[in-house]
């Protein structure tokens, strides 16, 4: 399901007015083991997302992030709790943009339109909107080698937006980015979520990449993981990394961060 194009205001917290009681995403009481026998990676998580909210997971290696977001995207199933989605198939974005190299930019995203079941015609026509929605106008026929590793991210955002899902999820699409494409593609990614009014879950390791783009971070702990605290980011956007509102919350995430990682450590 994809919420309407038509412009609708947002509150002070950036969620559409009058859909703040929507849940895009909810995780119930889940729970998730590997092995018969073993410890629990996730145990007992409670997370709701509202339809146009952006959420950034945060923790330590380990802690579980990316086995939530497999929950949420369907690709697993918890051994406990529930997970509902009102998309029936969330848009997903991993670390590595995963281009075939044999096909152009515009033909990697093609792909998500043909399982769509969209045309040939018009699957042209909205590979060329989505990778200028991106700011790749006029790469269409440029291969994966041909392009930067910000382009080739670019690339796979616009194949993820092809999916036609309201709810976004971002495996750490940024972590191997050098710093300043990254930011460049902070700022990307907000005007696209605003523009398209997304649910996003975006996990993380990066604190200030965190509160940089979140409305809120939740942050996980580790074996097994749960949700120990979460922070609302009252800070307007956009935003620049370097920013003091975005620092001081940042160290105060920080600070918490590493709490966790020594108790767990003991």
């Amino acid at each position: 399901m994809r919420t309407a194009t038509v412009p609708a205001p947002r509150g002070a917290d950036g969620v559409l007015v009058g859909e703040r009681s929507l849940a895009a995403v909810r995780v119930e009481g889940v729970s998730q083991t590997f092995e018969r026998v073993g410890p629990a990676v996730l145990d007992g998580v409670d997370l709701t997302v509202a339809a146009g909210e952006f959420v950034c997971l945060l923790g330590a290696s380990g802690c579980g992030k990316s086995t939530l977001l497999n929950l949420i995207a369907g690709l697993t199933r918890p051994s406990a709790g529930r997970v509902s989605v009102v998309s029936d198939r969330p848009a997903l974005m991993f670390q590595e943009p995963a281009l075939l190299p044999w096909l152009t930019a515009a033909g990697n995203v093609e792909l998500a339109l043909k399982a769509r079941g969209v045309g040939r015609v018009e699957r042209r026509e909205e590979a060329d909107r989505l990778l200028r929605l991106v700011n790749l106008g006029g790469q269409s026929d440029k291969r994966p080698h041909e392009l930067s590793g910000g382009m080739r991210q670019r690339v796979a955002l616009a194949r993820a937006l092809a999916q036609d899902s309201s709810v976004l999820l971002m495996d750490e699409p940024f972590a191997a980015l050098d710093a300043i494409t990254r930011d460049v593609l902070h700022e990307e990614l907000v005007r696209v979520w605003t523009e398209q009014r997304l649910a996003v879950v975006f996990v993380t390791h990066n604190v200030r990449e965190a509160v940089r783009l979140a409305q809120r971070v939740v942050l996980m702990s580790s074996r097994p993981g749960r949700i120990v605290r979460e922070w609302s980011v009252d800070l307007s956007q956009p935003r620049a990394i370097e920013s003091p509102g975005v620092g001081a919350l940042a160290t105060e995430i920080t600070e918490q961060l590493h709490q966790e990682i020594s108790r767990h450590a003991q």
